[in-house]
């Protein structure tokens, strides 16, 4: 079949299961979601092992943690949220504020993080009322189809109607394209390419924007608390996550004991300039771009790549940088998608900020930093200077996407990073942004309505 049959094949299914969706009400819809979250949570293991079996990226164990974890923490933010009929009303403006749904909406699943990524969307889709259809990558595209069908097993014992979710089986880059054309709203979490895609596509579109994920330690913090958090943030899924922490910016003063504390849990620290020189040419052929074949990988699988030995139990490895080599002048201060990273040192705290936002400027910019700190004003020195999206403190990186409800943020696997990353949102996708609001407007009172003289006096 053709690529724009089966497009339109799917537009039509998707058409009919909306307009039936659209009368559930908010228990429906809330039980919908649940019994998706569990029946997600109860094939966890099996997901965690088909992903890697089919991708070969990752890290088994982090995978689990992540399917069976993400549903637990989708469910605590989602529960006794309104998202049917009237949600809200703003009683001294007159507003009441109603819920639709957007429709029709498309999800392209990175191979990087296939399934949590159609649980997520998935989740927020139908918390909305809306019906989605995902576009899998080539190289994940059985695991993606089977969480499509566990998730609709759930749906369909629920009574929802069939094709609220559907999944793309052959997937391809001209039947992707195809599809975000007729959708109403795409979710692109996936590489650069396809985000530009989707933003090119005439319809609306939340896509994210490469990690590189800066980490600062200030003079004073608890140095064995930082290594411990920098290396859960690097290690886990062998470094694949985007929010993984990409650098360590610490005090030169104190570099020895931040050193040492990494070593003890699991960092491998090369700072001979020529064996740093064969992980940047191996890591990086062009200068410029990842070598694919290192994504994914575990520690030791590269240190073989590059020649270099590790001593066991090596998880993460620590490349000794030069803070007069920043940016777009050493690509080891760039994005890198396995278990590495950098090291730069600091003399005064504006220093260390002033690194990590030309490293985020180089690659980065608009999506996370980490700041290890017990001081507030640094803290908002850091939030009002770097270009980021999220400032974590104290905390690992991967906690940007709020996987242990950790923090604020909204759980979610679409990080938006605002205009620095070409983004729509500069905030966690959740499904307020994959729902219409519309306001009804009550007339106000004159005795409500301010004069001239109000409006301008101080």
């Amino acid at each position: 079949m053709e690529n724009a049959m089966i497009i339109d094949r799917m537009i039509d299914n998707a058409k009919q299961a909306l307009d039936a969706f659209r009368n559930f009400n908010q228990e429906q819809i809330d039980g919908c979601v649940k019994a998706m979250l569990l029946a997600f949570k109860a094939e966890a293991e099996t997901l965690s092992k088909e992903v890697i079996a089919e991708t070969g990226l990752g890290h088994y164990e982090s995978k689990l943690e992540k399917n069976t974890g993400s549903p637990d923490a989708i469910w605590y933010a989602l529960k006794g949220r309104k998202s049917v009929g009237v949600i809200g009303e703003d009683r001294e403006k007159g507003l009441k504020f109603v819920a639709q749904p957007k429709g029709i909406l498309s999800s392209v699943a990175p191979t990087t993080n296939p399934n949590i990524t159609v649980l997520f969307n998935a989740a927020f889709a139908v918390k909305g009322r809306n019906v989605l259809i995902v576009a899998p990558h080539p190289r994940a595209k059985k695991t993606t189809l089977h969480t499509v069908e566990i998730l609709n097993g759930a749906l369909r014992a629920q009574g929802a109607p069939e094709n609220v979710l559907q999944c793309v089986e052959e997937p391809s880059i001209e039947l992707t394209r195809l599809l975000m054309k007729q959708s109403n709203v795409i979710i692109a979490t996936g590489g650069a390419a396809m985000v530009e895609s989707a933003y090119s596509s005439g319809r609306p579109a939340f896509g994210v924007g490469p990690g590189n994920v800066q980490t600062i330690i200030d003079q004073g913090f608890d140095y064995a608390e930082a290594a411990a958090q920098i290396a859960v943030g690097r290690k886990f899924d062998n470094g694949l996550i985007c929010a993984g922490n990409q650098s360590v910016i610490m005090p030169k003063s104190d570099e020895d004991r931040i050193v040492a504390a990494l070593k003890e849990n699991g960092v491998h620290y090369v700072e001979d300039p020529a064996e740093v020189e064969k992980f940047r040419g191996t890591l990086f052929p062009d200068g410029r771009h990842i070598n694919g074949a290192l994504v994914g990988r575990s520690a030791p699988e590269v240190a073989e790549a590059v020649g270099a030995d590790v001593p066991e139990g090596t998880e993460v490895i620590m490349l000794k940088g030069d803070s007069a080599r920043i940016g777009a002048a050493d690509p080891l201060c760039g994005e890198k998608m396995c278990p590495v990273l950098i090291s730069l040192t600091y003399d005064a705290f504006e220093e260390a900020v002033e690194i990590a936002k030309t490293n985020l400027l180089y690659q980065g910019a608009g999506h996370s930093a980490v700041l290890h700190t017990y001081d507030e004003k640094k803290m908002e020195y850091a939030g009002v200077t770097l270009p980021v999206s999220r400032l974590l403190i104290n905390q690992p990186g991967i906690f940007a996407a709020n996987p242990a409800l950790a923090n604020g943020f909204n759980p979610t696997s679409t990080l938006g990073c605002g205009s620095w990353g070409n983004n729509s949102i500069s905030e966690n996708l959740t499904f307020e942004h994959l729902i219409n609001i519309s306001r009804i407007g009550m007339i106000r009172g004159a005795k409500d309505i301010p004069s001239v003289e109000q409006i301008w006096e101080d």
